[in-house]
C-alpha cells in the first residue's frame, strides 16, 4: 500500500471547490457519499448530516474511529445595506482582516448564486483619507455583489436575504517546489488523506485488526462536528485536522503533528505515545506540539461524555484560518503515519 501523494492533492483540489461553510455542507457530505459508494464502503448518515463510514476489521468486538471534517470557515448575510451592499457576520473563528479583497459566492435560500467581493466600505483610494488605519471588523467589512443593485429593494428582489450562506473563494494552487495553496486546508487536506488510505485499503484488500470508522464530520468549526453517533464498541477516536504553526510552534509543513495539549486538556498520553513509537519505527517525519486556541472534534466528544481514548494528529498547515499552506511531505508524513496506526494494536 503506498502514498500517492499526487491523489491526495488532487482530492484535496476538487474539495476545496466544494462550498461547505458549516452549516451549509449536503454538496461536499454528497461528494463524499459517492466516493465511499465507489469504494464499496458501507456507510450511514447521522441526522446532524455528517456521514460515517465503516470497514470491517478482524476484531469486532473493539473498533477504532477516525474523524476529518469538511466544514469550513464562511459567513452569512447578517444586514443587507441601504445600498444593495452586504453586512456579514462571520462562521467560525477567523479575522476579518484575512478575507479582505477575497472573491465570494452569496448562496440565497432559493437556489440562485451571486459572485461579490469582500471589502472594507473605504476601500477607494481616492475617495477615503487615511483608510487603512480603520479597523478591519464587521461594521466596516461589506459585500461588493456582482450585480447592478442600487438599493436594499434590489437585492431582495434579486432573491437576497438575510441569512443566505457566503462562502469563500478557495483560490487553489500547487507549485512546482511541492506546496499546495489554498484555502480551507482545514480541514480538507485531512478528508483527501483519509480518502486516499481507503481507497489503498479496497484496492489492496488490506485486513484491518480493528473494525474501523471514518466519520466525516460537518460542525467542527462550529465546535460540536464529532461530539455524536460513536459507535459503543469504539476503544479509540483519533482526530485528523491541521497542525497550527507559528512563533513558539514546533509544527512545520514538512511533517506530521502530534497534538500534546489543545484548549480542552491533553491528549490521551498512551496514544500520544504510541503515536510517536509508530512514526519512529516508520521512519516517519513528526513534531509532537501544543495548540493552545485549538479544539478538534475529539475534543468536542470528550467533552460530550464519550468514553474513549483520543487523540489528534494532522498536516501542519501555515496561516491557519487565513491563507493557507501546505507541503506535499507534510500530507505523505501524515498518511504514513495514519497507515501504520490503522494496523497496529490498540494501546
Amino acid at each position: 500500500m503506498e502514498i500517492q501523494t499526487n491523489e491526495i492533492v488532487g482530492f484535496i483540489k476538487e474539495l476545496v471547490h466544494i462550498p461547505s461553510p458549516s452549516g451549509n455542507t449536503e454538496a461536499a457530505i454528497q461528494y463524499m457519499k459517492v466516493f465511499f459508494e465507489e469504494q464499496d464502503v458501507p456507510y450511514k448518515l447521522t441526522k446532524k448530516g455528517a456521514i460515517l463510514a465503516t470497514i470491517q476489521g478482524e476484531d469486532d468486538s473493539r473498533h477504532r474511529l477516525l474523524t476529518a471534517h469538511v466544514d469550513t470557515l464562511g459567513a452569512m448575510v447578517k444586514e443587507i445595506k441601504s445600498d444593495g451592499r452586504l453586512k456579514l457576520d462571520k462562521i467560525g473563528g477567523y479575522y476579518w482582516n484575512t478575507v479582505e479583497g477575497e472573491y465570494c459566492t452569496i448562496h440565497t435560500s432559493k437556489g440562485k448564486k451571486y459572485s461579490g467581493t469582500v471589502l472594507m466600505h473605504q476601500t477607494a483610494a481616492h475617495v477615503y483619507k487615511g483608510m487603512n488605519d480603520l479597523k478591519r471588523d464587521e461594521k466596516n467589512i461589506e459585500v461588493r455583489v456582482d450585480q447592478e443593485l442600487h438599493s436594499k429593494k434590489d437585492a431582495e428582489e434579486a432573491g437576497i436575504s438575510v441569512g443566505d450562506f457566503v462562502s469563500f473563494a478557495p483560490r487553489f494552487e500547487e507549485t512546482e517546489s511541492g506546496f499546495v495553496k489554498s484555502r480551507h486546508l482545514d480541514d480538507k487536506a485531512s478528508v483527501a488523506i483519509l480518502m486516499h488510505l481507503v481507497k489503498e485499503i479496497k484496492k489492496s484488500s488490506l485486513h484491518l485488526p480493528f473494525t474501523t470508522h471514518f466519520l466525516i464530520s460537518n460542525n467542527e468549526e462550529i465546535g460540536y462536528g464529532g461530539n455524536s453517533n460513536i459507535p459503543e464498541e469504539t476503544a479509540e477516536y483519533l482526530a485528523v485536522d491541521m497542525g497550527a504553526i507559528g512563533d513558539g510552534q514546533s509544527t512545520d509543513e514538512y511533517t506530521v503533528s502530534i497534538c500534546a495539549k489543545d484548549s480542552g486538556g491533553p491528549y490521551h498520553f498512551g496514544l500520544r505515545k504510541h503515536l510517536v513509537e509508530l512514526a519512529e519505527k516508520n521512519n516517519v517525519e513528526y513534531k509532537v506540539d501544543i495548540y493552545p486556541y485549538y479544539g478538534s472534534d475529539a475534543t468536542a466528544a470528550i467533552r460530550a461524555g464519550v468514553d474513549v481514548v483520543h487523540g489528534l494528529i494532522g498536516p501542519g498547515i501555515d496561516a491557519s484560518h487565513a491563507f493557507e499552506r501546505t507541503h506535499i511531505k507534510s500530507l505523505e508524513h501524515t498518511a504514513k503515519l495514519i497507515k501504520a496506526y490503522l494496523q497496529s494494536q490498540l494501546v
